[in-house]
């Protein structure tokens, strides 16, 4: 059974893909041998001897010490275009907020 300790609030959507019989997650462990990431902050954190991997929910790994991790043996990686539907939608509402009078409509109906 491998634990993973989630550093950060993770989406119970993301953990359920984890299959429980082989897997364990939470934020309680002591000893672990994985970790899940999002924004924590780990370049000053003790990592236990047992840390096998660091998987960064997300785009990016700078709030992780690569050096360190590298030189332990423990195995980085990020999650790149799981934003992507948020970016899609972002990108979207700018288009539309960039050619119509949002904000004047918004006024209007305050009015």
């Amino acid at each position: 059974m491998f634990r993973s300790k989630t550093l950060n609030q993770i989406a119970s959507v993301g953990l359920n893909k984890l299959p429980r019989e082989r897997y364990q997650a939470g934020d309680d462990f002591e000893r672990y041998e994985g970790a899940i990431v999002r924004s924590a902050k780990l370049h000053n954190e003790t990592f236990p001897s047992d840390l096998l991997a660091i998987a960064r929910a997300g785009a990016g790994t700078n709030n992780i010490p690569i050096d360190r991790c590298n030189k332990n043996g423990i195995v980085v990686f990020n999650t790149p275009g799981a934003n992507a539907n948020a970016v899609k939608e972002l990108v979207i509402a700018s288009l539309l907020y960039s050619s119509r009078d949002i904000m004047g409509g918004a006024d209007w109906v305050k009015e």
